[in-house]
């Protein structure tokens, strides 16, 4: 066993701890600021791994449904230390969201309708279409390289935003398609990689990791990964009982963290129209919110669904405290969102470590990832429609389902503010969080003025 640990510890776990714990905690601005800064201190600096690995990695976490970022870091982390380097990984990069969309959240619920934090929002939240624009755009920078995958890319977009498709089929059906273009012709789905020119990585992108997957390995992850999920999910039936909002929650969130395929601006697509429209825990507007909050917290932006979970669980406490409820609501939530994602990393990493030069599989994971990038600009217009307009109406023409606002009930305040903050994202090339606060005093401002913020 000794022998075994010492082969697996690429760097001291010590070491490697503190470094996820700094990366975490500048962790912001969504997927893309999140891979970069691993890239950064884990590529570039320490040259703990090499950039095609890092990239291997990167597009096995994007076909698997969650959050990629945090993925990533249980997938290196577990290169450099084994499972108990992923599992630490895994839960650094996201313990600081997890404590800090916890308070963001409770403060919410307790103010949330006074005018100061109401200016707040209206602020912030116009500023979410412009970071999820920026997200779309430096995805499809990297993603869509070929023609094809600019199609790919495109019906996506219309088999959800017009046609009402399923999520996961959308994303199952692009990595099929990848999968036979890239069979008819290899070229129609490749994307160059970036040359790498550093010195010698400590994990060097020939080399096979020493884990091997056994049949009693795949059972013992999948057996830990099992009773993981059931307990706590079984001890919030035995406290709040089976038709309890928190239970509800933990099966809802279970699912899609199963079925969620493209990171964090994709799974936000599904869990906006579920949560919002078919078990009404929140409005459309307070989806935005609760993103905005994510925005300003480090870690993976999936931590919106902490959100979600606790505004849902206070407002339908059923025989609990409202304060109780939403604490074990949202907590459930948080634990079976992450869950899934070490057990799918612990089961797929040795089997994708020996098929890295697999074209099949590497042209498969550019149709998902071509996908996202629809996915993405879907949910940007579902958050514009319904943060820029008072009255949306849904209008259906046989297959076609659409969202249409009514363009007099524009709210001139969210134009203002979404324009200018397109403005810094991409004109003064800001930071998010400066772009976030900056937005945040224009609402302040706003109620200042006794402008309308609600």
């Amino acid at each position: 066993m000794t022998t075994d640990r010492r082969r697996s510890d690429v760097v001291p776990l010590r070491e490697a701890s503190k470094v996820w714990a700094l990366v975490a905690l500048q962790s912001f601005g969504g997927p893309a600021g999140q891979i970069a800064v691993m890239q950064r201190s884990l590529v570039d600096e320490r040259r703990w791994i090499g950039r095609g690995r890092f990239l291997h990695a990167l597009n096995f976490c994007t076909l698997l449904p969650g959050p990629e970022a945090q993925q990533l870091a249980v997938y290196i982390g577990w290169l450099l230390n084994g499972v108990r380097g992923g599992l630490v990984a895994g839960w650094l990069f996201v313990l600081p969201g997890v404590i800090a969309m916890f308070a963001l959240s409770a403060v919410y619920v307790a103010y949330g309708n006074t005018t100061v934090v109401s200016a707040l929002f209206a602020g912030v939240a116009p500023a979410v279409l412009a970071i999820v624009t920026q997200a779309v755009l430096r995805i499809a920078g990297r993603a869509l390289a070929r023609p094809t995958l600019v199609l790919l890319a495109v019906g996506a977009f219309l088999a959800l935003a017009v046609f009402a498709v399923p999520f996961p089929l959308v994303v199952l059906a692009a990595g099929a398609i990848g999968w036979l273009a890239g069979r008819r012709r290899p070229d129609s789905m490749t994307v160059s990689a970036e040359p790498d020119d550093g010195p010698p990585p400590l994990v060097a992108d020939d080399a096979l990791h020493v884990e091997q997957q056994t049949p009693r390995r795949t059972a013992s992850v999948l057996l830990v990964g099992l009773v993981a999920w059931a307990v706590p999910i079984g001890l919030v039936i035995a406290l709040t009982g089976r038709d309890s909002t928190p239970t509800a929650q933990g099966f809802f969130f279970s699912g899609m963290a199963l079925v969620t395929f493209g990171g964090a601006y994709a799974v936000l697509s599904y869990v906006a129209q579920r949560a919002v429209e078919d078990y009404g825990w929140l409005g459309p507007r307070e989806m935005v919110r609760g993103l905005a909050l994510a925005e300003t917290t480090p870690g993976p932006l999936i931590m919106v669904v902490q959100f979600v979970a606790f505004l849902g669980a206070y407002r339908a406490p059923g025989s609990l405290d409202p304060w109780v409820a939403a604490t074990v609501g949202a907590l459930l939530t948080t634990w079976v969102t992450f869950v899934p994602s070490f057990v799918l990393v612990f089961l797929g990493a040795p089997y994708v470590e020996r098929l890295r030069h697999n074209r099949n599989l590497a042209t498969a994971l550019a149709g998902v990832t071509a996908a996202v990038v629809g996915v993405i600009a879907n949910l940007a217009l579902y958050f514009a429609v319904h943060t820029l307009f008072d009255k949306v109406e849904t209008t259906t023409w046989g297959p076609m389902r659409l969202e249409l606002p009514e363009v007099m009930s524009v709210r001139p305040l969210s134009l203002v503010i979404a324009v200018l903050a397109g403005v810094m994202l991409f004109g003064l090339r800001w930071s998010v969080p400066r772009t976030l606060g900056s937005c945040a005093l224009l609402g302040l401002g706003a109620a200042a003025l006794s402008l309308p913020v609600t």
